[in-house]
This record gives structure tokens, C-alpha cells and sequence, in this order.
């Protein structure tokens, strides 16, 4: 599959079905294209689905400078865009989320239906007083991670941010193998993301332009405060529709693949073109 210079920057992107709207997935910090493996092939019998690397993840480039996630956003315009994919269901998880929705604040007119699971935007939650102990312990979390990906020990900080942060106690063992080597591989970027000022914060008021059909979800079994920030969210959108997975956490499309594809249809199934 092939590797295109976007934003002077080489992307790896992978597309799959030749038929339908096209679906465009963005995966969240650590992660890559094969985040969506679960759910890729079925889907793919009635969309064309994209799905690629962000910069500094996996087979995409990594630049030796700081990097932001106004960067991302101006990758994934670009990319939809060189692809002739517009407009689009364009979905992310967790830091893809945030992405997905910073895009749709740039560039409202690429979207067809936006779809975002979890964003950790946690800008949002300044103000409210009860997200702020749930908060400081993930802060702590997030900042013991950041201290063994500073000293080189990028194993440690992958199983550090999966048991702690992302999925669990004791999930690392539980990963294949080939997931764990792209976090371990990924962890520089991730400290890079966590180095930019505006990664976890947004302004609401820049959806005042989105008018496309939204859809928040998240998972029952995951922390309160990613509900509350979709919350915030859902009151800046026009058009939002909510949807809780059921058993699930901060990666429904991983770990309950069949749900995830199910509610994903049934929403742009709802939006397809006549």
C-alpha cells in the first residue's frame, strides 16, 4: 500500500472496498492503522474505508521537531482531499477523536457525518469541580509515563499507559505482540504529543459552523470524565446523537468489534445518499 508525501511529510495509508460513501478512520495516540484491523474487512464490503498512520506513528515519517495536533488536522484535510474522498463518514477514537474534531471545526464541508469515541480533551473539564480528583490522578498517571519515555525506557511507559491508563490491570499481557511493539515504537510521538500545549484543549464555539449529523459515544465501563467532556461536546454540536457501548472501555472497535461495527452502519446507513 502506498506511502504519500502530505504536508512534506510521508503518510502511510491503506484503502480497502471499492464500492459506497467512504469511511475514514483515525486512530488515537500510540496506535496506528492497524487499530482498525477488527473492524476494517466488514466494513469494507459496503464503503471504501481509509485508514493510515498519523505522522510519527508506525510507517508514517517522524520528524525531529516538535510537532502539534494543528498539524494532524491539516493531514488528515489534506489527505481526504488527495484521495478525492469528500465528503465523508470520518470517525475517530481517543486522540483521534480530538483530531476528527478539530477538523470538523476547520473544515465542516469534508464531512458527510462525523463519529468520535472518547476524545481526552481535557481542557474542557477546568471548570468542572468534580472531574478535578478523577483528573489529577490521570495527570499523575500521564506524567509517570512520560518520565520513562524521556529515559529511553519505552516498554516500560507502553505497559505503564495500557494498565494504567488505556485498557487496564494486567491488559499488557493480554495485547499480541504485534500490538505491543507499535506502542513501544510509538512512544516518542506520544511524548511529543503530550509536549504540545494545545493537544488536550478546545474550543467548543469553533463547532458553530458544524451542521453535519454527529455521533458521541463511549464506553459503560470507562471513567466519568470522558462522558462529561462528550457532554460538553454534544451542547456545541447542532445535530448529535449519543451511544453508550455496553461492556466496553476506551476501544470498543478492539474490544467489541462486532457492536462497534453494528451501531457504525446503522448510523451512516441513516445518512447514505439516495
Amino acid at each position: 500500500m502506498p506511502t504519500t508525501k502530505i504536508n512534506h511529510v510521508n503518510l502511510y495509508w491503506e484503502i480497502l472496498g471499492d464500492k459506497g460513501e467512504p469511511l475514514v478512520f483515525v486512530h488515537g495516540s500510540w496506535g496506528d492503522h492497524h487499530n482498525w484491523d477488527p473492524v476494517v474487512d466488514e466494513l469494507a464490503k459496503d464503503y471504501r474505508v481509509l485508514t493510515y498512520d498519523r505522522r510519527g506513528h508506525s510507517k508514517s515519517e517522524r520528524l525531529q521537531k516538535q510537532g502539534s495536533a494543528e498539524e494532524d488536522v491539516s493531514d488528515l484535510i489534506a489527505l481526504i482531499e488527495y484521495l478525492n474522498l469528500s465528503q465523508a463518514h470520518i470517525i475517530g477514537n481517543s486522540g483521534g477523536a480530538a483530531i476528527v474534531l478539530k477538523t470538523a471545526a476547520r473544515r465542516p464541508n469534508i464531512f458527510k457525518t462525523l463519529v468520535i469515541h472518547e476524545p481526552p480533551l481535557f481542557g474542557l473539564l477546568k471548570n468542572i469541580d468534580e472531574a478535578q480528583p478523577m483528573l489529577k490522578v490521570v495527570e499523575q498517571r500521564i506524567h509517570a509515563v512520560v518520565d520513562l519515555i524521556a529515559t529511553n525506557e519505552h516498554e516500560r511507559a507502553a505497559k505503564l499507559f495500557v494498565e494504567t491508563i488505556a485498557f487496564g490491570t494486567d491488559a499488557w499481557q493480554g495485547l499480541s505482540e504485534q500490538v505491543k511493539q507499535t506502542f513501544i515504537y510509538n512512544a516518542p510521538t506520544f511524548l511529543d504529543e503530550i509536549r504540545d500545549d494545545e493537544n488536550l484543549e478546545f474550543d467548543t464555539s469553533s463547532l458553530s459552523r458544524f451542521d453535519k449529523p454527529a455521533l458521541l459515544t463511549h464506553g459503560s465501563e470507562s471513567p466519568p470524565f470522558f462522558i462529561m467532556g462528550l457532554d460538553i461536546i454534544a451542547n456545541a454540536l447542532k445535530n448529535a446523537k449519543r451511544f453508550v457501548f455496553e461492556g466496553a472501555g476506551h476501544v470498543p472497535h478492539m474490544s467489541h468489534p462486532h457492536q462497534y461495527i453494528q451501531r457504525l452502519k446503522q448510523f451512516c446507513n441513516s445518512y447514505q445518499a439516495v
